[in-house]
């Protein structure tokens, strides 16, 4: 299961995708209100956002948060990735994070592992081709 913050960052992501491209800087009160996200995670989980590069942050009184990129640009395994870490469930399995598990006799006669290969290369099959704007459409297909 997805946790709060990443939930939380993909309202917030969300929430910018849907800004005018090229608008003003979006204030974090206002993000935090609008994808009703408390404020205190949202300044941490923009942070991150703001390292990975998916956001860029301006400072002062018209300061605030736009995407780094176009959101199509910019897919929700993205995000979920910076907020998670890797989209595998098991360390054996994972792309950018692999570990071999200490109690496993024979990885390439894991079945454990082979049904957990599958399931994240659907995972990020699926994340990776949704877009924010795929998503936002989605939203808007929806409401």
């Amino acid at each position: 299961m997805l946790t709060q913050r990443s939930r939380y960052a993909l309202r917030a992501m969300l929430y910018l995708a849907q800004a005018p491209a090229g608008g003003p800087p979006v204030p974090m009160t206002r993000i935090a209100q609008e994808a009703n996200v408390p404020r205190k995670f949202l300044e941490l989980i923009l942070a991150d956002l703001r390292e990975a590069g998916l956001l860029v942050s301006q400072r002062g009184k018209m300061g605030g948060y736009v995407l780094a990129r176009r959101a199509h640009l910019i897919s929700l395994g993205d995000i979920i990735r910076v907020i998670e870490g890797p989209l595998a469930l098991v360390p054996c399995v994972s792309r950018t994070a692999y570990r071999r598990c200490l109690d496993c006799k024979s990885e390439a006669d894991c079945a454990i592992r082979h049904a957990m290969m599958r399931v994240r290369d659907e995972t990020a099959r699926i994340l990776d081709g949704t877009s924010l704007a795929d998503a936002t459409v989605e939203d808007l297909a929806v409401a």
